[in-house]
């Protein structure tokens, strides 16, 4: 399928994007929902796709994660089933992203698909991310409040944070096509009109506390020779047990030294972004193509498709792929970010083809006869 958004990118970002949130009223002209209800169910049955169901009987809370056997004993109604990551998985839900390639891809986070019969919904809640919700089948009412860090949240069922009551600045119905856009620490919640689906294009980045804890083990594998703190200008203190300021700036700026070279930096933060929140569909070959072999299929009009929703990025100078650096000129590392299905003709050179050979058996690259 090909999705055409309707969106004013540059007004969106000026007046919207982590501001407040907007409705984008027929964003998708003529939206036909590219997953089944049974389909995603389906989905939901495997191990290594993240699911719950949540439900609301009676006032009384409760979620359940997957993977599901057996949907027949929910009922009609107040119960959904959340799928994360539905674009590692089916590709016609993926087809969903390419509108919003246009952003900043290190910050996308993955589509979660919702099926929701008649008043579901997962409760009132702030989210720690930017999320665009498409709504497909059926139509759901939203109620949004604005930023206030002083809301109070609680536990509704020990898998359910819930916020308390708050005043909803956007309190609207949304159906087939429309776009809810909430900025990240806005409260909202969903209620399902009869059955619907959703679908949920999440953008995320790291707290400060997880980069640095995460730069910190990178560099204490990759930088064997210790930094120590030194002070060949020191005059005898007046007071030995005081730690002078400027010994702290010192030692600030050690530390942020590190931080700033970008050897380090850049090689960390693209090994480290790419790494995926959540399982992929990778399959190393076994067992593995020799080189021959490999450009013997290329040769013969074979195609190899990128892995599904793979995190391929550039970080300075270098393209970096599931937590790896590709050893590849930029050009070529630009043609890898920018397409998908790659033949011979773009592959001929030795070196390329060296470089290939290790991702597809690796399993980030297969051939599409597969």
């Amino acid at each position: 399928m090909n999705y055409k958004l309707a969106i004013d990118w540059d007004d969106f970002l000026t007046n919207y994007w982590q501001k407040k949130p907007v409705i984008l009223r027929k964003a998708f002209a003529h939206f036909i929902d590219p997953i089944t209800p049974d389909e995603l169910a389906g989905l939901a049955m495997e191990e290594e796709i993240d699911s719950r169901i949540v439900s609301n009987k009676d006032g009384i809370w409760d979620a359940r994660f997957g993977p599901f056997t057996q949907y027949n004993n929910l009922g009609e109604d107040h119960w959904s089933l959340l799928v994360q990551a539905v674009d590692h998985w089916h590709e016609q839900a993926a087809t969903l992203l390419e509108p919003f390639k246009c952003m900043p891809q290190w910050q996308f986070d993955d589509l979660m698909i919702s099926y929701a019969t008649q008043g579901a919904g997962v409760g009132p809640h702030i989210d720690n991310y930017d999320v665009f919700i498409i709504q497909g089948m059926g139509s759901r009412r939203w109620q949004v409040g604005d930023r206030n860090q002083h809301y109070k949240q609680f536990n509704a069922h020990k898998a359910l944070l819930h916020v308390e009551e708050y005043q909803p600045i956007l309190d609207e119905e949304i159906t087939a096509g429309d776009i809810l856009y909430i900025p990240l620490g806005c409260p909202h919640n969903g209620t399902s009109i009869g059955e619907s689906l959703s679908y949920s294009v999440g953008f995320m980045t790291r707290t400060s506390q997880e980069l640095l804890s995460s730069f910190a083990d990178y560099v204490i594998d990759n930088l064997p020779n210790g930094i120590y703190y030194q002070d060949p200008n020191l005059k005898r203190p007046k007071d030995p047990y005081q730690v002078q300021p400027y010994e702290l700036t010192k030692l600030q700026d050690q530390i942020i030294d590190v931080i700033k070279t970008p050897e380090l930096f850049n090689d960390w933060f693209g090994k480290h972004i790419t790494l995926p929140m959540h399982d992929l569909n990778i399959v190393p070959v076994e067992p593995p193509y020799d080189c021959d072999e490999f450009e013997s299929l290329l040769k013969n009009g074979a195609e190899l498709n990128r892995v599904q929703s793979i995190r391929i990025l550039k970080v300075g100078n270098f393209g970096y792929i599931h937590g790896e650096k590709i050893d590849l000129p930029m050009p070529m590392i630009d043609l890898l970010c920018k397409t998908e299905i790659l033949s011979y003709q773009q592959l001929q050179d030795k070196d390329t083809l060296q470089v290939m050979l290790d991702l597809v058996n690796k399993g980030y690259w297969y051939f599409a006869e597969e």
